[in-house]
């Protein structure tokens, strides 16, 4: 089995953000430039407040920051790296000041303008702390500061750190699935600074079926999702947590799903024909990078 990467990359021109294409772009062919070329891109999404909005997270359209512009900004950095911004910091900077008191971030801050803005996003409560995004922009952090300095040792860091550990902790029944992958990522990246996170991996994992497939309640029809969506590279913590014949069937099925036109899909509902073929190219830059990652 194999993916067809000039496919892919066609795909990508024809239908991908500039974002997504020099993301593409970086983990393909690599450079410094390429990877210069990826922070530059990020720069459209940035406000002066520090934070990203402007629909870089696809269903949340709206121009000001929110948490989840700074998880795909975060991504972002990431991707570019050993290539580094100040933006990154300043981004942190950003979350400092929207964080509440018991150091996690709301799920959302008012969004200005609903248009074409998934409701989810909409109706979040700016007054209440989310693990869930919490965790999701705390991983993509991380993931950063492998690069950057100014990250790693960045306060807010540790405040977001010391809030997922406790809420985790605090987990005693199943929670809603996204809720579960993001903790799952957010530990397993952890666990390469903080003992700790090793052993809430071992409190979460009852929650995990050997197949590793989570399934959505109250999303799309079908939606699901699966090990390599929070259990992506090989030799990690998270990985002893699942069948290691789960993890090679999930790779197979990821490579059977390049579609005709060489991009890939997502099974989750998008809220606007521009999130559509946005949330489609984002999806191709990560099965790609997960195929080549696990040496497909």
């Amino acid at each position: 089995m194999s993916i067809d990467l000039d496919g892919a990359r066609a795909f990508m021109a024809a239908n991908a953000r500039v974002l997504d294409r020099r993301r593409f772009e970086a983990g393909t062919t690599g450079g410094e430039a390429a990877r210069h070329a990826v922070l530059h891109a990020l720069d459209g999404y940035r406000n002066p407040d520090g934070g990203y909005g402007w629909g870089l997270e696809p269903d949340l359209r709206s121009p000001e920051s929110q948490p989840g512009g700074a998880l795909h900004a975060l991504e972002a950095f990431a991707d570019a790296g050993p290539a580094t911004s100040p933006h990154a910091a300043a981004l942190l900077d950003w979350l400092s000041s929207v964080t509440l008191p018991d150091g996690g971030l709301p799920f959302a801050l008012p969004v200005g303008d609903p248009a074409a803005c998934a409701p989810f996003w909409v109706q979040a409560d700016p007054s209440e702390s989310s693990l869930q995004i919490t965790a999701a922009v705390a991983t993509q952090a991380y993931r950063a500061a492998r690069w950057d300095p100014a990250v790693r040792e960045h306060p807010w860091l540790a405040t977001a750190t010391r809030y997922c550990f406790d809420a985790i902790g605090r987990i005693d029944e199943r929670p809603f699935a996204y809720v579960l992958s993001f903790a799952l990522q957010f530990l397993d990246i952890a666990s390469d600074t903080h003992p700790e996170a090793r052993d809430l991996l071992g409190h979460l994992a009852r929650f995990v079926p050997r197949s590793g497939a989570l399934a959505v309640d109250g999303g799309a029809e079908g939606e699901t999702l699966r090990l390599l969506d929070y259990a992506p590279e090989p030799g990690r913590p998270v990985r002893d947590l699942l069948d290691p014949q789960a993890v090679s069937d999930d790779l197979d099925r990821l490579e059977r799903g390049q579609r005709p036109d060489g991009g890939w899909a997502v099974d989750f509902t998008a809220y606007s024909p521009a999130a559509s073929l946005e949330w489609r190219g984002y999806a191709t830059v990560g099965a790609v990078a997960v195929l080549r990652r696990n040496g497909r």
